[in-house]
């Protein structure tokens, strides 16, 4: 039969005259294509009939093959698809190829339906596709041709045109079927859609810009972003459109960069939730805590890893980076996460003598060709490339299998009955605990006996045979059992140790069976607590950031309080494993923390001596922290520079100038060094030395890799002569409604003359003066000779930002100081913990913003609206403890550590409570409400 025919019983039209109308039907066996689209060829009562000949659709995508069938009598024992036939050869099974393993669907029935679907398209799928179906008839065996024709195409942006004007065209190899939508992008913004493959708008020689396209309901196949000019352009290519990753398992979302060779990066981020065009930092996201990392791997490469995967995290995941030219768009799709459990399945359902054992999951996993890994009872039985159990297994109801993915054996399916629900199993509560080092941790499972159990203990994993834990001389006195048949059986550890840290297995015997040894159990990981931390900016009065921090994310304190002491004495405590102070000259003071609930597990003391702000001293008493510094001593000491400069030495005879970054202390590490000229990072310069010519009116600052934001002032190689913004602070945080001073100072050569000023905050420079938001509230002043003060009053959140200066000279000439100040206008809020307490328990009143006030903030207390006269403290914490109804407010602080201690306290003190900066004490926090309980009489 031709592409465009009929058939009429035994007899085949091929005149294209023929209209439909013309051709009658007198029986079943006669079926019409309309528009050379249904195709039916039959003989004797045999037909298929294809919904449509030819297909064009998108790599990645996923098609529908639909026919339906007729046959003369009997019965259908088998139907399916195929691509290849041979003379003389059944065909084989596509289900049975493992070019399309996991990517079969067939959703037909053994009556008249054959719907055939396709999941993650590839080029080389394009095929003609035929049905087959076999009966229980002699000679019942028919294939319907001729099929129907896959193209399988990809995206392609080709850029045609002049030098001036070019035009661009989604571009395909096949016409895509069904009458596409294009969609355009133009540096990952989403910019324009249309019906047609041509973009509707001429485009300029913009080096910057680059541009993909995709077809609406497939954003996700986007074709790869083409300069239109050049090979540098913004761009971004991901690794992967999207990923099939084990619940419980770290995923690896992949990208590289680029843009032109004179922009320079500034920012980069991995998101996955945006409003209006603001994306929000994965890293910051709380329900990522401890489990995101990002991963550099060249400079224009960048690696998101996920760990411990959860179902929830399945999703889209975009990278975003800006450089000091320009932004890549939020609208450009990204990676595609899905996240899956495992399971066994087993067929049929119903009562059969064997069943067939498949390990599923929701998507294919995107690991090549991943190795299957069974379990019968517990014990490893096989492994395989395919995910269906190579054998039939019999309908005992005494047994139960389960599967895994090697690599991932901890990650196994829960383990099922291949007949009825009462088969030998164990089930564990959790497969990863995180627990603190001499702590007491509970790890659990359930278990079924398909007959009665004799004996059962616990054993670890590493033992070159399974040793009951109870008579395991290193846990002795620390391990109890508990637990019952058919509930929970717990094994409970005390005083954890390091050396406990283990996968730990249970099993259990009857009269004529031993649950298997080989099945996972539950890993548990002991940790302790370590103080890290991390120096600020380089001046006097800026952070340093201390971390409580674990090996890992403990699981049985779902949501810690962390407690910090300093010298010994309670300072405060928060919900936040970070503390931020101020660093003053002269101090020498020993930091550790703990969780509330498990006080006395605090950790080793961190002495931070600031005695000389030239150089910043740790010293750390944990082993595991010493062993990642250069020292093999205990205790060791890690040296941060706190003060960069560079140095400019005159070569007379070059005439060139040696710029060195020079530091006041010598690092512990082997440091790389970042040098920037007029602001701007020379990627290419990593040495502590530069040379450059006298000449030059530029000017230049140096960092450490790793502590950009300890950038040194900048210089110009000849006097004052050059380029040059010095902020008087880089960063700035202050209180909503307050009023804020910005200020610098600058220089350019003396060949240019200056014109004018002013600050901005947007890519493109536009005097903040102009923007509504802004008016009434900004005035410039300039208090001395190349010196500018922004003042902007009534600062509101929006206010946040970064604000650069920039100098109009003469020559058209502009310069800004990038970066900027730094902007944060934060609320004042009091935290309380608890809001109601009995007498003698604890309460921690603490005032927070979002960032540090000033250098060393002064705190206020006010109670029902009236100052609490003493309790003004440089601490923002409040500490009543314990709370009693004995004696009336003593208002004594009795710690000079920053915090204060009101104890006792009366039952009088409860009311309503709130804090302010002194200075800005018509800045009130919202008020919180302390209820203290009375159990005494006549209280």
């Amino acid at each position: 039969m031709t592409i465009c025919g009929f058939q009429y019983g035994n007899k085949v039209w091929t005149n294209p005259t023929f209209s439909v109308s013309q051709i009658p039907c007198p029986n079943s066996d006669t079926i019409v294509m309309s528009n050379c689209v249904s195709v039916v060829l039959g003989q004797d009562g045999w037909s298929v009939t294809y919904t449509t000949q030819s297909i064009c659709t998108l790599k990645g995508s996923t098609v529908e093959l639909t026919c339906s069938y007729t046959y003369p009598r009997g019965k259908v024992t088998t139907t399916f698809w195929f691509t290849k036939m041979e003379a003389g050869i059944e065909p084989e099974d596509l289900g049975q190829d493992p070019e399309y393993a996991g990517r079969l669907e067939y959703h037909g029935v053994k009556k008249k339906d054959c719907t055939l679907k396709i999941t993650d398209l590839r080029e080389r799928d394009s095929a003609t596709y035929r049905f087959r179906l076999l009966t229980d008839q002699e000679g019942g065996k028919f294939s319907g041709s001729p099929g129907v024709t896959l193209s399988v195409t990809g995206l392609q942006v080709k850029v045609t045109g002049g030098h001036q004007d070019k035009t661009l065209t989604c571009s395909t190899t096949c016409t895509l079927t069904d009458n596409p939508t294009y969609i355009w992008y133009k540096n990952g913004q989403h910019r324009d859609e249309s019906t047609s493959p041509q973009y509707k708008y001429s485009v300029s020689n913009d080096y910057d810009a680059s541009y993909s396209c995709a077809v609406k309901g497939h954003e996700d196949l986007h074709s790869p972003a083409v300069c239109v000019v050049g090979e540098s352009c913004m761009n971004v290519t991901y690794t992967h459109q999207s990923i099939c990753a084990l619940k419980g398992s770290t995923v690896d979302i992949s990208c590289f960069y680029t843009h032109p060779s004179w922009h320079n990066v500034i920012e980069v981020s991995w998101f996955n939730k945006w409003e209006s065009g603001v994306t929000k930092d994965l890293s910051l996201n709380p329900e990522y805590a401890d489990r995101v990392e990002y991963h550099q791997q060249t400079d224009k490469g960048s690696t998101l890893r996920i760990t411990d995967l959860r179902e929830s995290d399945s999703t889209e995941y975009k990278f975003r980076f800006t450089t000091d030219e320009a932004r890549w768009g939020y609208s450009f799709p990204g990676t595609t996460l899905t996240v899956t459990g495992s399971q066994v399945e087993v067929t049929p359902k119903w009562r059969s003598e064997s069943k067939t054992l498949s390990c599923i999951t929701t998507c294919t996993l995107s690991n090549p060709n991943p190795i299957y890994i069974w379990y019968k009872n517990g014990q490893n039985l096989d492994e395989s490339n395919s995910p269906q159990y190579k054998d039939p297994v019999s309908s005992n109801y005494d047994d139960s299998y389960s599967c895994a993915v090697k690599v991932h054996e901890d990650l196994l399916s829960p383990a099922v009955c291949v007949q009825g629900q009462s088969c030998n199993r164990v089930t564990y509560t959790k497969r990863r605990i995180c627990a603190l080092k001499e702590s007491t941790v509970d790890i659990s499972c359930t278990y079924v006996g398909f007959y009665n159990t004799t004996s059962s203990f616990w054993f670890r994993s590493d033992k070159s045979t399974p040793e009951d834990l109870t008579r395991d001389p290193g846990y002795a006195g620390r391990v109890v059992y508990t637990g019952t048949y058919r509930g929970p059986f717990t094994l409970r550890i005390t005083d954890l140790r390091e050396e406990d840290s283990a996968e730990y297995r249970f099993t259990f015997k009857t009269y004529n069976f031993d649950w298997g040894h080989s099945f996972p159990g539950t890993t548990l990981t002991v940790t302790d607590l370590q103080v890290k931390v991390t120096p600020g900016t380089v001046t006097e009065g800026s952070w340093v950031i201390l971390t409580c921090s674990t090996t890992c994310t403990l699981t049985e304190i779902p949501n810690p309080t962390y407690i910090w002491y300093k010298n010994g004495e309670e300072l405060f405590s928060d919900s936040s494993p970070q503390y931020h102070y101020s660093v003053s000259r002269g101090s020498s003071d020993s930091y550790s923390c703990a969780l509330r609930g498990h006080d006395k597990l605090s950790s080793p003391e961190v002495t931070v001596d600031t005695s000389s702000l030239s150089c910043f001293r740790v010293t750390y008493t944990s082993r595991s922290i010493c062993s990642l510094i250069p020292s093999v001593d205990l205790p060791c000491t890690a040296i941060y520079p706190t003060d960069l400069q560079v140095k400019v030495t005159p070569d007379t005879k070059t005439g060139k100038r040696t710029l060195t970054c020079s530091t006041t202390c010598t690092l512990t590490d082997n440091p790389t060094y970042i040098w920037y000229q007029n602001g701007q990072s020379l990627a290419w310069l990593t040495s502590q030395q530069h040379s450059v010519w006298s000449s030059e009116t530029e000017s230049y600052s140096c960092a450490v890799k790793g502590h950009e934001d300890l950038r040194s002032p900048a210089v110009c190689v000849q006097g004052y002569n050059c380029w040059r913004v010095t902020y008087t602070k880089r960063r700035i945080c202050v209180l909503k409604g307050s009023t804020v001073d910005i200020s610098c100072s600058y220089t350019h050569p003396t060949s240019y003359i200056e014109q004018g000023s002013f600050w901005f905050t947007q890519k493109d420079p536009v005097d903040v003066r102009s923007y509504p938001e802004y008016a009434g509230r900004v005035e410039y002043n300039r208090n001395t000779e190349n010196h500018h003060t922004m003042t902007i009053t009534h600062l509101t959140e929006k206010d946040s930002a970064e604000y650069k200066f920039i100098l109009i000279t003469t020559d058209e000439g502009r310069f800004s100081g990038l970066p900027g100040v730094m902007l944060t206008v934060t609320d004042i809020l009091l935290e309380m913990d608890p809001t109601s307490v009995s007498e003698g328990e604890r309460v921690t009143l603490r005032c927070r913003t979002q960032c540090t006030v000033g250098l060393n903030p002064t705190y206020i207390w006010y109670k029902n609206g009236q100052s609490l006269t003493n309790p003004i403290t440089s601490y923002n914490s409040l500490i009543l403890d314990p709370v009693t109804s004995y004696n009336s407010l003593i208002l004594d602080p009795v710690s000079s550590y920053n915090s204060l201690i009101l104890d006792p306290v009366s039952s009088e003190d409860a009311g309503n409570y709130s804090c302010a900066v002194e200075g800005l004490e018509r800045i009130l926090s919202p008020e919180e409400t302390l209820t203290v309980r009375c159990e005494y009489m006549g209280c």
